[in-house]
């Protein structure tokens, strides 16, 4: 099995626009605004039935920018997650490998669900290991996507990448 993460951010496309409308309905809240944050490739090379054989799938990252209230305990939240770090990322290397570096530096876990509007601080489906430049273009994209951009409420490409 091959791995390759393409990060964003990106526009959303239709069906994932419709799923974030869907969402935030479902939860009582409006949309704001949806990013694709990356996309998860993973490609299968084998044999099945003694025969040569491949496969693969995606799996997209996004956010859905609905209108969720700002916590008043984001600070506290913060400090959860700085205590936990160290052993998030050791359970995050049982299951995927080691947490990725850069340059001998850990690579920012980006809460997907932001700790400002309540995400959970150590949820597993909730925190993505990426790289330093693309987690700042990532913080720098939720506020504008929280106060309703015409860019993350526009929909984008069916596949924003070449691969």
């Amino acid at each position: 099995m091959q791995t390759v993460i393409y990060y964003g951010p990106w526009q959303c496309n239709a069906t994932y626009m419709a799923q974030c409308e869907s969402r935030c309905a479902r939860e009582g809240h409006a949309l704001l605004g949806c990013i694709w944050l990356a996309d998860i490739k993973g490609d299968w090379t084998g044999r099945f039935l003694g025969l040569p054989a491949k496969a693969g799938t995606r799996y997209a990252v996004k956010h859905c920018c609905c209108s969720y209230p700002e916590v008043s305990s984001a600070e506290e939240l913060r400090r959860f997650w700085d205590n936990a770090r160290r052993t998030f990322r050791r359970g995050w290397a049982e299951e995927f490998g080691a947490w990725p570096q850069s340059g001998g530096r850990n690579w920012p876990g980006h809460h997907i669900h932001d700790l400002l509007h309540g995400g959970a601080p150590v949820a597993r489906s909730n925190v993505l290991p990426v790289p330093e430049d693309v987690h700042k273009l990532l913080n720098d994209a939720y506020p504008a996507c929280y106060s309703r951009d015409p860019r993350w409420l526009s929909i984008g490409p069916e596949k924003p990448y070449v691969d």
